[in-house]
């Protein structure tokens, strides 16, 4: 324990603690807080619950990944570094995006709310771009006995914000006079722009923090650079156009579909899924093709796009898709569920104010006691088995908002509630952080890290937009325990991990 605090006295962790904390901002703006607003102006839940896909920037950021990773900022790289000057530039995107949804108001009908969208993508496209920077300073900057402890602190510091724009932004909303029956546009106005600013928590980090170790690459042009940025539009424009093009195509196979299955909610969540992986084939494909082009650098387009992916099949070939499996699952229950939470809260009764105080005092705790004790137990026990314990008690939480389906309003159930759901978020996302900084190459921080925390919360995100439509369907008990039942997938497969040592001696060798 002495060797854990005295870790957290270092500069570094204290770095990584406001880093999270910056990284944890924009999450419950986009998500649970932004649904309470749009709740009380009076948009349906289904609806609601569709802008949570305004956060799938954070499953799609490996499009991007190598550009941040390699492409130099104007400016910016030469006076801060590769690092440094694009997380600015990610930070200052988040603030832009947060203030462009404060000041508008979803009321005043449909263009407004096309504005309100329209920010909130942004805002998902400029939070994973941070992510994934912060994310290379985290495994660049630390060797493998501090990866442990860094992932803890950054799980810490990433909670307390999601705390602080969840807990927060809801409690200045409510102190500045809105509410279910008296909604009050400037009141929500307000709390977003105090939101806006406290990512200057992490502006003011990324100015104090040094840039890591430079990588010996090869001299590039501006044609080089150029040639890459050609082969990602190409690839996004595809996507784009294929997603655009395909709607009547994807909802005739999922009317089929929900015929075949006599699940509405089943049949869109595979027609959605499908859609999305038939348009990212393609855009393997056209980017291939681009890439042929005789001005661009074929070598550079090699290293910055294929190598990476190369490197992580070669690495983890023999149990590649059991980690993928783990991956694209390990965070189903907890986000899933999280898109309808503060709508279950509020139409138990419970008001923002009480919401806010339990997350912000109980949960703020709780939140700090997972994310410590899961790097803790992560360096004694190794990673794989306190993922075990916290994908298992992330499920089981979900019988616990089941439980309190069937009770009256409860401000000591509320407690207990958030409380439990933020210990195990805490201890389960810090041993999952490490995990996910082990399998990384160094190499190919940005790129392969992305990745991997895009197949992270792919899937989820995409079952988290029909939330609203499955509790409509299902009713709130049915539905939570659905959620557990998606759970216990990956608590199998990581004991069969466990069994056939992912890691040596379980991943402890690499944090003594």
């Amino acid at each position: 324990m002495s060797h854990t605090l005295k870790n957290l006295l270092h500069p570094k962790f204290a770095h990584m603690t406001f880093l999270g904390f910056s990284a944890g901002i924009p999450y419950y703006l986009i998500f649970s807080s932004l649904s309470l607003w749009l709740q009380q102006v009076g948009i349906e839940r289904s609806a609601i619950t569709l802008f949570s896909w305004a956060a799938l920037g954070y499953s799609f950021k490996f499009l991007w990944s190598p550009l941040v990773d390699r492409l130099p900022l104007p400016f910016l790289t030469a006076w801060l570094g590769q690092r440094r000057g694009w997380l600015i530039f990610a930070q200052m995107m988040v603030i832009i995006a947060l203030i462009t949804m404060g000041m508008t108001d979803p009321a005043l009908g449909e263009g407004a709310l096309t504005q309100m969208a329209i920010a909130a993508v942004l805002l998902g496209f400029a939070a994973a771009t941070q992510d994934i920077l912060i994310d290379a300073w985290r495994i660049e900057a630390a060797d493998e006995s501090q990866m442990a402890m860094l992932s803890s602190v950054y799980i810490v510091g990433y909670r307390i914000g999601m705390i602080t724009s969840g807990a927060g932004a809801l409690y200045l909303a409510d102190y500045f006079g809105t509410s279910m029956t008296a909604y009050h546009y400037p009141a929500w106005r307000l709390s977003y722009l105090i939101m806006a600013s406290t990512m200057l928590v992490g502006i003011t980090t990324t100015w104090f923090i040094k840039e890591p170790i430079k990588r010996n690459e090869a001299h590039h042009t501006t044609n080089d650079y150029l040639g890459v940025i050609w082969v990602f539009m190409v690839a996004v424009t595809i996507i784009i156009a294929f997603m655009l093009t395909t709607g009547e195509i994807t909802q005739w196979f999922r009317e089929l579909l929900t015929i075949a299955s006599k699940n509405q909610i089943f049949a869109s969540v595979l027609a959605n899924t499908t859609q999305m992986l038939s348009a990212l084939f393609l855009a393997v494909i056209a980017g291939s093709l681009a890439s042929h082009v005789t001005w661009v650098n074929r070598s550079m387009i090699k290293q910055v796009y294929v190598l990476p992916v190369m490197d992580l099949f070669k690495q983890h070939k023999k149990h590649m898709w059991l980690l993928i499996g783990i991956i694209a699952t390990y965070r189903i229950a907890d986000l899933v569920m999280g898109a309808a939470a503060n709508l279950f809260y509020q139409g138990l009764g419970y008001n923002l104010s009480d919401i806010a105080t339990a997350s912000k005092n109980f949960g703020l705790i709780m939140t700090l006691s997972g994310g410590l004790l899961g790097g803790f137990l992560a360096m004694r026990w190794g990673v794989i088995k306190v993922m075990i314990i916290g994908a298992s008690l992330s499920a089981l939480t979900n019988l616990l908002f089941m439980w309190m389906t069937g009770m009256e309003k409860n401000f000591i159930v509320l407690l207990v509630m958030i409380s439990a759901d933020n210990l195990s978020a805490g201890l389960a996302m810090a041993a999952f952080v490490a995990f996910l900084s082990l399998l990384v190459n160094k190499q190919f921080t940005a790129v392969q890290y992305a990745m991997f925390s895009s197949v992270m919360t792919l899937f989820p995100k995409i079952l988290g937009g029909y939330s609203g439509a499955m509790v409509d369907t299902l009713g709130y008990a049915q539905f939570f325990f659905a959620t557990f039942l998606m759970g216990l997938p990956v608590v199998v497969m990581l004991i069969y991990a466990n069994r056939v040592q992912l890691f040596p001696n379980n991943g402890i060798k690499k944090y003594e």
